[in-house]
C-alpha cells in the first residue's frame, strides 16, 4: 500500500468514526431532552350525601332512596315529590291510624353555614315542620307528628347546591306525662309571650334567636292540642289619630300573621285583631315609653 492509499483510507476511517459518534451522541441528547409525558389529573368534586325515606316499626318499614329534598339555606321542599315518597306517606297514615298510641318522629338535619331565613331557631327544625305541614295536608294528624333538629355538619349539597334528603325518621311511643307537657308549655308562653316591637310607621321585622325559639314553642303547642289557637294583637303609641293607629296596628297584627302561617302555622289556628293605642304599657310622654308601647303581642288563648 502507498503512502498516498494510507492516508487516503486514514481520512475515511476518520470521517467514519466522527460520524459514528456524532449519531450515537445526538441520539443519546435527543433522548435526555424529551419532555416526560404530565398527566393532568383533574380534581373531583366531593359526592353528595344522600339520605333515604327510611323508617320501621315492628312489622312495618318502609324504606326509598328517594326523599324529601330542599335547597341549600332553605326550609322550602323541593317538588315534584315522587311516587315513591307519596306511597311511603301512605303507609305512615295507615300505621297510625291503626296504632294510635304511635308518634311520627321527623329530624331535619342543617349545617351552620346554611343562612337561616325561616321563624325557627334552625333550619333543621324548620325543614321538618315543613314536611310535618305536608302530611297533615295528607290527611296525618298534628298530634302525631313531632319535629326536631339536628346539626349535621358532613353533608355534602350536589351541584346544583340541593340537599338531598337531610331529614330521618323513627316511630316513638306517645310520651305518657304529654298532657302535663303540654300544660307547663301553656303557662310558659302565656307568662312569657312573644312580643315584637316596631319601630315608628314600620310594620315589618327581624326576629332573634330568642323570638324564634318562642314560635317553636308555640307551633309545638298548636300541633298537640286539637281546638287550640294562638292570638295576634297589634298595639301602637299614641302619636297621630286613632283610627289610623288602629289600622296600623292591625297591619301589624296581619303581618305577624301572616310570617306565621308562611312558616308552617295554620293561620286558621291564627286570631290577629289591633287594640291601637289603647292598651299602653308605657308612658307615650317619652320616646323610650312609645317605643315600648309599638309591639305586637303573640300568645295562646
Amino acid at each position: 500500500m502507498t503512502k498516498k492509499t494510507t492516508y487516503l483510507l486514514g481520512i475515511v476511517i476518520t470521517i467514519l468514526l466522527g460520524t459514528y459518534f456524532f449519531m450515537t451522541c445526538c441520539s443519546c441528547c435527543e433522548a435526555s431532552s424529551e419532555i416526560p409525558e404530565t398527566k393532568i389529573v383533574e380534581e373531583s368534586q366531593p359526592e353528595a350525601t344522600a339520605y333515604p325515606f327510611k323508617f320501621s316499626d315492628g312489622s312495618f318499614s318502609y324504606d326509598s332512596n328517594d326523599n324529601f329534598n330542599f335547597n341549600r339555606s332553605s326550609s322550602s321542599i323541593l317538588r315534584p315529590l315522587s311516587a315513591k315518597v307519596t306511597e311511603g306517606i301512605g303507609g305512615i297514615k295507615s300505621y297510625l291510624k291503626e296504632n294510635a298510641s304511635k308518634v311520627f318522629d321527623i329530624t331535619g338535619f342543617y349545617k351552620s353555614d346554611e343562612a337561616n331565613k325561616s321563624a325557627f331557631p334552625n333550619l333543621g327544625i324548620a325543614r321538618a315542620n315543613a314536611i310535618k305541614n305536608h302530611l297533615v295536608a295528607q290527611g296525618i294528624p298534628s298530634s302525631s307528628l313531632t319535629i326536631l333538629g339536628t346539626l349535621k355538619e358532613d353533608m355534602i349539597s350536589s351541584s346544583e347546591n340541593v340537599f338531598l334528603g337531610p331529614v330521618s325518621y323513627a316511630f316513638s311511643n306517645e310520651h305518657e306525662d304529654l298532657e302535663e307537657e303540654m300544660k307547663a308549655l301553656y303557662d310558659k308562653i302565656k307568662a312569657d309571650p312573644l312580643v315584637l316591637y316596631f319601630n315608628t310607621g314600620e310594620a315589618a321585622i327581624t326576629l332573634t334567636v330568642s323570638e324564634r325559639q318562642k314560635i317553636a314553642a308555640i307551633s309545638k303547642y298548636l300541633d298537640k292540642i286539637e281546638g287550640a289557637n294562638c292570638s295576634v294583637v297589634g298595639h301602637t303609641d299614641s302619636q297621630g289619630n286613632r283610627i289610623t293607629n288602629i289600622g296600623l296596628g292591625q297591619e301589624r297584627a296581619d303581618f305577624a300573621k301572616q310570617y306565621l302561617s308562611e312558616n308552617g302555622i295554620l293561620a286558621s289556628k291564627i286570631i290577629a285583631t289591633s287594640k291601637g293605642p289603647d292598651t299602653p304599657i308605657a308612658t307615650n310622654d317619652t320616646d323610650e315609653g312609645r317605643s315600648q308601647n309599638r309591639r305586637t303581642v303573640i300568645t295562646l288563648n
